[in-house]
């Protein structure tokens, strides 16, 4: 297949334009449901997420199943040229079921059976539930898998938490069991329970970790995330049979997340995992626009670096399943998007491979908790107002890109990003228990390739690496033997491999590796780290490379150099003028270790020199102020070029060669002036 084939996620050919419509709070205000109709089409919004939170009014008392309204709503949002993602409710369960199945409800860590209420309560072992959400899903397939109005399954909502009821403990060990082929002392030796005499002497001796029990065991607490992981989508695999079995040709999804205010990837789950299980990567982002830590630029570039993961976890295009087209109402500071930015974040998800803009929520409720986060109808129900009105905007521009719907957007430069790698270095008691920081490093990292316009995959430890000129391996602490030797062929063929401080210390058990680092990975960099200088954040040090200096903080690597050609000295310290960042001819290719936390400055520079050395550009070079981002998707014949002002002020750019404006139909060439926030969108013919 060629790298530049289309693939759509979904049936439809146009970008979908809409989001969570939850009609089953307003089934008694029939005038309401009738003017969300209307709204729909004033909005240019075409695609709807109904019955996420529905099964009180799907089924009301257990076997009661009252379903005609949601006949209603399906079919009168296709007689208006709409589409639906139909969701499956088990994301909130009805209080009847809390109620005569109270083994549904979870068990939290320090081993209190949780009360009836909120949200992604249920228990993932629950044999109950299972059953119970299996049934209203074959009836939802039963009733609407062949209606044309069904172009996805959005199965439940935002999976995460975890249980410790005892059905988990008894699922947990048996993972153990299958995972450790049945030996304690295998489990005993890879977890080191010798330590403070932990050693188990059956397996009806182990429990999930607890604030009240053991937490000390990292072996215990990795393995008990990674069970976590698998028992969800244990969960979501049972709940998808009867959607699997009555409508094979439906995609499914199911909405992953970011954590906020950091806007680093959700850290609960191992999305690489679950990718592998859905049809459609899908993901709800709420960046914090317009906040005081940062600039607009900055949170850009971490916007970026998600969506870049999301889309390469299948390599294809995603979907921006909730947003929001203003505020929300839970980050601390809750403000409002400001003109042009809605415009700018929607343009933004697309140009890196979604083919949707999707809100939570389509209607504001009237009461309980969301009644004042963003949505597309606000109270006073009007199209006339700020909001609707950037929405419209946002539809009429989709409906200009049709042609993107599909295509993706290939990368010569891949970053490498791994949960299991983050869960095990937070939870190592060393360096800097503040200053880890393992995703925003790896951002970090990103910012010059964003910056310089230049495509990037953030892929995960089972990614092809043989599909990148320059691969990028920031703090990778738990490193198997597996992907050390993958590592290393990367090179040995071809590949340039950049490595940090505080990388390929641990295995997949998290038990260090013995006789200093791993013997491959000295061959590959020539080099070894010798200790881990870790600084206080009034520490200052430097490093010279290429006869610049540049500061550095947090982390310090003292390296012992073999036949690695020392290319940074740090200058101070009982290390001064002993190498700190290297480099290494090996095989066919290359290795670079940084080993100092240095800063975007130094960054620029260092990757500046592999982006000429490996001839990395732009699909399309545009010259343009700092700030602005132009990236692109291509297909066979088109390249589609998005070029974004994330700055408080106007940007120059220009067009290098002639393109044709998708919104305008214009065309442009030359210098050419982005308002602040403005965007524009052109096509250029290969």
């Amino acid at each position: 297949m060629s790298k530049y084939q289309k693939k759509s996620v979904t049936s439809a050919n146009f970008m979908l334009h809409g989001g969570d419509y939850n009609p089953d709070q307003w089934l008694d205000r029939p005038d309401i449901l009738a003017d969300d109709i209307k709204l729909m089409k004033l909005s240019h919004t075409n695609a709807f997420s109904v019955g996420i939170f529905a099964w009180s009014a799907l089924e009301p008392e257990e076997g009661v199943f009252t379903i005609e309204w949601l006949d209603d709503i399906i079919e009168n949002i296709y007689k208006n040229g709409g589409r639906v993602v139909l969701a499956t409710p088990s994301g909130a369960r009805p209080a009847w079921l809390s109620e005569k199945y109270p083994e549904v409800l979870r068990v939290n860590g320090s081993r209190m059976k949780e009360l009836h209420g909120g949200r992604h309560n249920h228990c993932f072992s629950s044999g109950v539930y299972r059953e119970k959400t299996q049934r209203i899903n074959r009836l939802l397939a039963e009733r609407y898998g062949n209606h044309p109005a069904l172009i996805m399954w959005h199965v439940s909502n935002e999976y995460s938490g975890e249980c410790h009821c005892d059905s988990c403990q008894q699922a947990f060990r048996e993972w153990l069991k299958d995972r450790y082929n049945n030996d304690l002392k295998q489990l005993n030796d890879s977890w080191w329970t010798a330590f403070w005499s932990h050693t188990y002497s059956d397996w009806s001796q182990i429990e999930s970790p607890s604030p009240i029990g053991e937490n000390a065991v990292h072996g215990l607490n990795l393995d008990w995330r990674r069970f976590v992981t698998d028992q969800t989508i244990s969960f979501y695999k049972d709940e998808i049979v009867p959607l699997r079995e009555l409508t094979p040709n439906i995609p499914i999804t199911t909405n992953f997340m970011a954590d906020t205010p950091d806007l680093i990837p959700f850290q609960s789950l191992d999305y690489s995992k679950f990718a592998k299980h859905v049809d459609v990567i899908s993901w709800d982002a709420y960046p914090a626009w317009h906040n005081d830590w940062e600039t607009t630029e900055d949170l850009a570039i971490k916007v970026a670096f998600i969506d870049d993961l999301y889309r390469s976890l299948k390599q294809q295009p995603f979907l921006l399943l909730e947003s929001t087209p203003s505020g929300v109402n839970w980050h601390d500071i809750n403000k409002a998007k400001r003109p042009g930015m809605h415009l700018l974040s929607a343009m933004q998800m697309v140009a890196h491979g979604s083919d949707s803009i999707m809100y939570f929520q389509w209607r504001k409720s009237r009461g309980s908790s969301e009644k004042f986060h963003g949505a597309v109808v606000d109270h006073d129900n009007s199209s006339n107002n700020r909001v609707f009105q950037d929405v419209a905007e946002v539809g009429r521009t989709l409906e200009k890109l049709s042609d993107v719907v599909g295509t993706n957007r290939p990368a010569d430069v891949g970053i490498l990003y791994d949960w299991e790698n983050n869960w095990a270095l937070n939870d190592a008691q060393g360096f800097g228990m503040k200053t880890k920081q393992y995703p925003q490093t790896l951002q970090q990292h990103y910012r010059t390739f964003w910056k310089n316009d230049i495509p990037v995959d953030v892929i995960t430890k089972e990614h092809d690496f043989s599909n990148y000129k320059l691969l990028i391996v920031p703090m990778l602490y738990l490193m198997s033997e597996d992907t050390i030797s993958r590592l290393k062929t990367f090179v040995a063929n071809g590949g340039r491999l950049v490595m940090t401080y505080i990388s390929g210390i641990v295995n997949e058990q998290d038990l260090t590796y013995l006789s200093g680092w791993h013997q491959d990975l000295q061959e590959v960099f020539g080099m070894k780290p010798i200790e881990t200088d870790t600084l206080y954040p009034k520490d200052i040090n430097y490093v010279t490379y290429q006869n610049e200096t540049y500061p550095l903080h947090d982390y310090a690597t003292v390296i012992e150099t073999n036949t690695a050609t020392a290319e940074g000295v740090y200058q101070e310290d009982f290390y001064a003028n002993t190498p700190a960042v290297t480099s290494h001819a090996y095989k066919k290719g290359k290795a670079y270790y940084i080993g100092a936390r240095l800063d975007e400055a130094f960054h620029r520079d260092f990757y500046q020199d592999l982006i000429e050395e490996l001839s990395l550009e732009p699909v399309l070079p545009i010259k343009h102020g700092e700030g602005v981002s132009v990236q692109a998707r291509q297909d066979e014949n088109n390249d589609y070029i998005f070029a974004m002002n994330f700055m408080e002020e106007s940007q120059p750019i220009t067009f290098l060669s002639p393109v044709i404006d998708m919104i305008t139909g214009e065309e442009l060439t030359g210098d050419l002036t982005l308002e602040k926030y403005e965007v524009r969108v052109v096509k250029k013919a290969k």
